[in-house]
């Protein structure tokens, strides 16, 4: 069985009187894509900013990697990539320029043209982020998460707002990545995301874990507490019929 790299314990986050998690305990396995669900304001995005090293909690304990979250916190974050947004990045510097900088930040040697590559950016090396597409934006910051080399990538929301195939090209990024032993960690609103892309999911609301498992032990139990769906499933959906008719291959200015 794979060890768990990262392990929570009874985490709470309180805002004055308000508790926004609520002592909740998960581990996630060493080269999983792990899935943190929930609708909006359930503490999702709060108990990964913790995990972070971004947000301080009120009380529990966080392990990343073996590293204690209050004795070693940039043990930490040297050890993970966390996603930006495009307000993230320098507007004046081009993509070689960014990976550039960030090396120096990181302290790292990495071939900028090779990370490029990863992403299917090549093309776009000397284009500013500004003058990207939604799904080249994602790409990239997406591959600014693996410059530093990290065991552990967070990924919020990385699909938001963009095309069917921009989308589904950056769901086979993120299994390669996890493919080549990184531990990826995501937040998503797409269900059908959830179920392709993650090894096991926990659903969160109101600051409780209400939920943990693999996607299709979470259907199974539902299907067999008596659910039904009100109309038949097909076995493609419309996503499938928009793919096949304009093609799988991205199409991007």
């Amino acid at each position: 069985m794979p060890s768990s790299i990262i392990t929570v314990k009874n985490l709470v986050k309180k805002y004055g009187s308000f508790e926004a998690v609520k002592g909740i305990s998960f581990d996630v396995q060493e080269g999983e894509i792990f899935g943190l669900l929930g609708p909006n304001g359930a503490g999702k995005s709060t108990t990964l900013e913790i995990i972070e090293t971004l947000r301080q909690k009120t009380s529990g304990e966080v392990m990343v990697d073996g590293f204690n979250l209050d004795k070693n916190p940039n043990e930490i974050k040297r050890i993970i990539g966390v996603q930006l947004q495009t307000s993230g990045y320098y507007p004046g510097l081009n993509l070689v320029q960014l990976i550039e900088l960030f090396c120096g930040l990181y302290n790292q040697q990495v071939d900028a043209m090779e990370l490029l590559d990863s992403v299917n950016l090549r093309e776009k090396a000397k284009a500013q982020v500004k003058e990207l597409s939604g799904g080249q934006r994602q790409r990239f910051s997406v591959a600014t998460t693996l410059i530093n080399k990290p065991r552990i990538i967070f990924l919020d929301e990385p699909t938001t707002g963009l095309d069917p195939q921009a989308r589904r090209s950056l769901w086979e990024l993120i299994r390669n990545i996890r493919e080549k032993g990184t531990t990826v960690i995501i937040t998503t609103h797409y269900m059908d995301e959830a179920e392709y892309l993650c090894d096991r999911v926990a659903i969160i609301d109101s600051g409780k874990i209400i939920a943990l498992d693999t996607p299709d032990k979470l259907i199974d139990n539902l299907v067999a507490s008596g659910f039904e769906r009100p109309k038949e499933m097909k076995l493609a959906n419309l996503e499938d019929v928009f793919i096949h008719l304009t093609g799988h291959s991205l199409r991007e200015a």
